[in-house]
C-alpha cells in the first residue's frame, strides 16, 4: 500500500539504517519496525465489566471499610 509519512529525523535515520543493513526498501524496513513494536508492546488490560452505569473494581487482598471510603472522599473533596 502506498502512503506518505512525516517522520522525525531520528526515526527516518533508524529506518534507513535498518533498510541498508537488511537490504530491503525503506517501506519494508518501516513495516518491520512497526510489526516488531506492536508485537513487543504489552497488551492493555481489559476494562472492568460494567454493571449498570458502574464498573466493577478489581479483586483486592484487603477489605474495603467505611473508613477507607471516608478517607477517599475526604481526600477527593466529596
Amino acid at each position: 500500500m502506498r502512503t506518505t509519512l512525516n517522520l522525525e529525523e531520528d526515526a527516518l535515520l533508524a529506518a534507513q539504517a535498518l533498510a541498508r543493513r537488511q537490504r530491503v526498501s525503506l517501506g519494508e524496513a518501516v513495516s518491520r519496525l512497526i510489526r516488531a513494536a506492536t508485537q513487543a508492546a504489552p497488551q492493555p488490560m481489559p476494562s472492568a465489566p460494567l454493571r449498570g452505569r458502574y464498573a466493577l473494581a478489581p479483586m483486592r487482598d484487603e477489605t474495603v471499610t467505611v473508613e477507607h471510603v471516608r478517607e477517599l472522599m475526604e481526600r477527593e473533596g466529596i
